[in-house]
């Protein structure tokens, strides 16, 4: 699996994310070619160029306004990333640019979703339907740019995790187009609501509601780096000296790590103790719980409290889906709570291949340990589905199956 990981140590903004992935690898072409599927290459040419700060070096990501639109400043640029835009644009007009254009449906659905993000903030902020939302810092051609880019940067890796580290925003005020606002800005709290965050006593804006609508719709984890095998790193220059933090957003590529040859990920364990709940009702929830996706759910019998016999309900989960099968069981068992751990298994690599029998083809997983064959198992519904079509015994063909599987090794 493939992870991304942002050190946010001196905050975010879209400009900083672009110049970190450009960092890690993705080549200026994906981003150049990106912006040009806006059809904006009339309005702003992007530019990326190798910068310092406090000694570490990293990539600056910069765009410039053709001059007839040279009123159009990058105004996100990290820390103080409110200034106004005379070419701004309301989220109906985004959502046609992005939607018409000649992107990825993968790249549009995320450049979309993290429109709709900032523009449900500030709408709930200033009171305007978020259709109506005018863009003042996010609305110009430039941060349209950053956040089509971003999408594209982080389709290019082929990315199938984001993680974040916690997140700090400094103390104070800044100036926007609606005038003075305290530090964290009202938007980007409301971006970030259910996102850990806490404040340092230092007088910059850290994290730009741009910044915050990236984290918020790819990150699915924050906090300190969970174990990964390292493969690069990139850095995205930040426009400010925030001083003593050096201006940077750090982005870590890894893969997770296969201990002793074999897969390993981390995924949720869900359990609630049920007194109450009738048979009919827990096979129905297992039924459920299955059907939006666990990767298993069991019930073990248990001796409870004023000498109730009853059960206790588990669920294997993703770790992305905890949230909706905590909800199931709240919504149709008897449950009043749940408890929910983090886990890790460390399992076979697994294929299905077709090993031919007397009776026809049959199903067999096989689990390798590195490359080792370690288990090779008949897949049992597709000696049913045989032995059903033949009207023979399940038991003659599963066996037949059985003696034609691959040898493991003594």
């Amino acid at each position: 699996m493939r992870i991304l990981y942002f050190d946010c140590l001196s905050g975010i903004s879209g400009d900083m994310t672009v110049g970190a992935l450009h960092d890690l690898g993705v080549a200026e072409s994906v981003f150049h070619d990106a912006i040009a599927a806006l059809g904006l290459a009339d309005e702003i040419h992007a530019h990326f160029r190798r910068e310092s700060r406090q000694n570490i070096s990293g990539v600056k990501f910069d765009i410039h306004a053709h001059s007839h639109h040279a009123d159009s400043h990058h105004a996100d640029h990290t820390q103080g990333g409110h200034g106004h835009h005379t070419h701004g644009r309301n989220h109906r007009e985004i959502r046609q640019l992005i939607a018409k254009s000649s992107l990825p449906p993968s790249v549009k659905n995320r450049a979309l979703a993290i429109f709709k993000r900032i523009a449900e903030a500030e709408g709930k902020i200033h009171h305007v339907p978020s259709d109506d939302v005018g863009f003042h810092e996010v609305g110009a051609a430039d941060s349209i740019a950053d956040i089509v880019a971003t999408c594209a940067g982080i389709e290019a890796l082929g990315i199938e995790a984001c993680e974040a580290s916690a997140l700090v925003e400094g103390t104070g005020w800044i100036s926007c187009a609606h005038g003075q606002f305290p530090l964290p800005a009202p938007a980007t709290l409301e971006i970030l609501a259910g996102i850990p965050l806490r404040q340092v006593p230092e007088p910059y804006e850290f994290i730009t509601p741009t910044g915050a609508a990236i984290l918020a719709e790819f990150a699915t984890r924050f906090g300190p780096m969970s174990e990964m095998c390292i493969v690069r790193t990139g850095y995205g220059i930040g426009t400010r000296d925030t001083s003593p933090r050096p201006n940077v957003l750090r982005a870590v590529l890894g893969d997770k790590c296969s201990p002793e040859d074999s897969e390993n990920d981390t995924i949720s364990q869900i359990d609630s103790n049920l007194d109450d709940a009738t048979p009919e009702l827990a096979g129905a929830a297992m039924e459920k719980l299955f059907a939006a996706g666990a990767l298993d759910v069991f019930f073990t019998p248990a001796h409870m409290k004023k000498n109730r016999p009853g059960f206790v309900l588990t669920v294997l989960c993703k770790e992305e889906q905890t949230r909706e099968m905590a909800n199931i069981i709240l919504t149709t068992t008897t449950a009043f709570g749940v408890r929910i751990h983090r886990t890790t298994r460390i399992k076979l690599r697994r294929e299905i291949r077709e090993t031919e029998t007397p009776y026809g083809p049959v199903a067999i997983k096989l689990g390798f340990l590195g490359d080792d064959l370690v288990q090779a198992t008949p897949e049992f519904e597709s000696c049913r589905a045989l032995a059903d079509s033949l009207g023979v015994s399940v038991r003659d063909v599963y066996l037949a199956a059985w003696i034609a599987s691959p040898p493991k090794p003594a």
